[in-house]
């Protein structure tokens, strides 16, 4: 039985096809960044800091993964005591001494009685047992000194000796897990496998020194260049197990090893000189007794040759808060998971040159934060591919630029923002569905070759279909059997291409103030939506003006909506409006068949102008040469019969005077609109002058 299925919108809660974000909102985020004048990198880089809202309407950029790092560096910080291992070893000593003067105290008071019944020989225990007395009293406070003098002393307690022994052997067992975490318990030097505390089978010392000298040979071979593919995987094969980074080469055997190492010397760094001074003695003489000296300074020596950056990793002291005595591998672990920390800070931040998400660790992020951290972490990386393989972004990392596609989508939102405030303020709504003529028809038409954009013309190309058909049809085929003649079939040679003559109707010069006035009274923004809002309604709904972008500060240039949307405030002192007219009496020079519109976005007078030679010159306040010049190109458009409409920005009474001034002069039309109407203003007067109802002396007009 066949079965009837329907389909319709998912109901079932978030879509589950849908992507993580939503592009064109990060393209709006960016787009907002860069109006503010911000470049396009630092707006991507904020974009990826501040995340965007999910599916799920959380947001998390990079900030907050960087907010669970500095969590877990502080919760590192409280886990304990990084001076432990030398309290630890202070305790044993204490343990040790105490345990051997109960027992001198014992034997010199069983000697006394042995001495008092006569006993021939007591008297030489009693002073023994004095003078093992007094060479403890004499013992130096510093426990590594302490130690190192204990190492020929005659114990009279065998549990004191073997609370020393297994200080020495603590340390020994926590210096050698500090560079490879991987050795388990180790017994006393001797054949065969000891039982560890708690009954666990740990290693032999005989076994960590074949351990070590297996590999200072593998180093050293590498060291020499030498191919150590084979030596490693025998290497692997008996020792792999005391290594749970589980290393797949050379290499990253050494990064372990010396990712530990900078550990280890960031624990010395973080104790006081004297404990730092007392450590290293206690774990010299741990190794020295063991015999494994040599190899450990040999391996340390390796490591110093092939990996010497590891070991300047660090920021200095670190200062633990916790009560809980870390041993020296516990310390070396937590100081190595925090130096791992702090790069990945450092790879969040992205505040180095060229830094992106490519260079951030996923692994150390999912290792540190989890998996969902790391999850988040691909999403921001995919929300950048996206950006770019949507085509919103060009170019390489370093020299990205908005695409085509993206202007278009910034100037089409300003231009519905200036809409919505025309609508809003009840001045009518200049939403222009049909688009301008891009050409005009001359009534002729020519063959259709591949590429033609231009609107068929159906008469011509049916005419030449018939004609064709006609040709190469027989009379006796001219009809069906029926009587009823045959369809036309249009072949591709049949294609006429209607011929138009592309004529403007208007050119328009848009002169915007880039000064750094503009940015530091918060005019940047307003002034760039502006600008781009009026050139997507040219390109999309009149696109048979000619409209040019002048940006004008110290000196005028010309300017795509790519260059005007990428371009940042700079310092620079100067408003060279002479010129930004200059170049606009050039442009719509270009179009003597087209109306003329030369707007003007500004919000200071003229302070500097451009000499006969060419080159700018700068006067504050505005001198006499700067207006004589500016006054000019006035009267030159005035000549041309070119209006100047202006929209000043800001109270500067020196600007108003010269506004008033040129409008009067010109017959131009000047606007004092509030910035958040700014666009509506801009674009209702292109409008309103592309369908010849601007002019006609000077009117000024206030807007607040």
């Amino acid at each position: 039985m066949s079965r009837a299925y329907r389909y319709g919108a998912w109901d079932g809660g978030a879509d589950p096809l849908a992507p993580p974000y939503d592009v064109r909102a990060a393209v709006d985020a960016i787009g907002r960044d860069v109006m503010q004048g911000r470049s396009l990198q630092e707006a991507l880089r904020d974009l990826l800091r501040n995340g965007l809202d999910d599916d799920r309407g959380r947001r998390e950029g990079l900030d907050a993964l960087r907010e669970r790092v500095r969590r877990r560096r502080e919760q590192l910080r409280s886990s304990g005591d990084l001076s432990g291992s030398l309290q630890q070893a202070r305790e044993k000593l204490e343990q040790a001494l105490t345990t051997e003067r109960a027992a001198l105290d014992q034997k010199a008071a069983e000697a006394a009685e042995r001495e008092s019944a006569g006993e021939e020989g007591a008297g030489a225990d009693a002073s023994e047992a004095a003078l093992a007395h007094a060479q403890l009293d004499a013992l130096p406070r510093r426990t590594a000194a302490a130690v190192r003098e204990l190492a020929d002393y005659d114990w009279t307690s065998q549990a004191a000796k073997q609370t020393y022994e297994e200080l020495l052997d603590d340390l020994r067992q926590q210096a050698l897990r500090a560079q490879i975490p991987g050795l388990g318990q180790m017994g006393q030097q001797g054949e065969g496998g000891q039982q560890g505390e708690g009954g666990q089978q740990g290693q032999s010392m005989e076994g960590v020194k074949e351990l070590l000298g297996d590999l200072n040979a593998l180093l050293a071979a590498h060291e020499r260049g030498e191919d150590t593919t084979e030596q490693f995987a025998e290497f692997m094969a008996e020792h792999g197990d005391a290594f749970p980074e589980d290393p797949k080469d050379v290499d990253e055997l050494l990064d372990a090893l010396a990712q530990r190492a900078a550990a280890m010397q960031r624990l010395m760094r973080s104790l006081s000189k004297e404990e730092r001074s007392q450590l290293q003695q206690l774990m010299a003489q741990a190794m020295a007794d063991a015999g494994l000296e040599a190899e450990v300074s040999a391996l340390n020596q390796h490591l110093q040759d092939l990996r010497p950056g590891a070991f300047v990793r660090g920021r200095g002291r670190e200062s633990f808060n916790g009560s809980e005595p870390l041993g020296m591998d516990d310390a070396t672990g937590a100081l190595a998971e925090l130096a791992d920390l702090d790069d990945l800070d450092d790879q969040l931040a992205m505040d180095g040159p060229g830094q992106g998400l490519d260079d951030v660790d996923v692994e150390a992020v999912e290792r540190q934060l989890g998996t969902g951290a790391a999850n988040q972490l691909r999403r921001l990386a995919e929300l950048e591919r996206e950006l770019k393989k949507q085509g919103w972004l060009t170019g390489p990392a370093s020299q990205l630029q908005l695409s085509p596609k993206a202007l278009r989508r910034l100037g089409q939102t300003a231009l519905r923002r200036v809409f919505a405030d025309l609508e809003s303020s009840r001045r009518g709504s200049h939403d222009e569905r049909s688009a301008g003529a891009a050409g005009e028809a001359t009534g002729t038409w020519r063959e259709w070759q591949f590429g033609d954009e231009q609107p068929l013309d159906s008469v011509a190309t049916v005419r030449r279909a018939v004609l064709r058909s006609a040709a190469t049809r027989s009379p006796s085929s001219s009809s069906s059997a029926n009587g009823q003649q045959r369809a036309v079939r249009l072949l591709p040679e049949d294609f006429a291409v209607a011929e138009t003559e592309r004529r403007s109707s208007a050119a328009v010069a848009l002169c915007v103030d880039l000064s750094w006035s503009m940015y530091a009274e918060d005019r940047w923004a307003p002034m760039k939506q502006t600008a781009m809002a009026l050139a997507h309604l040219v390109a999309t709904q009149h696109p048979s003006d000619a409209f040019e972008i002048i940006g004008f500060d110290r000196t005028a240039r010309t300017m795509s909506t790519a260059e005007l949307a990428a371009v940042e405030p700079a310092w620079i002192q100067g408003t060279n409006l002479q010129h930004a007219l200059a170049l606009a009496r050039r442009h719509v020079s270009r179009h003597p068949d087209a109306q003329p519109i030369v707007l003007v976005v500004t919000d200071g007078e003229p302070t500097a102008h451009l000499d006969d030679d060419g080159e700018a010159w700068f006067d504050w306040p505005t001198s006499p040469e700067t207006l004589r010049r500016t006054v000019g190109e006035v009267d030159a458009m005035t000549r041309s019969r070119v209006a100047i409409n202006t929209f000043l920005l800001g109270e500067d009474p020196g600007l108003r005077r010269f506004a008033d001034a040129m409008a009067r002069r010109n017959g131009g039309r000047v606007f004092a609109p509030s910035l958040d109407r700014l666009g509506e203003f801009v674009v209702s007067d292109y409008l309103r002058a592309r369908n010849g109802s601007s002019g006609g002396g000077a009117r000024s007009r206030r807007a607040s």
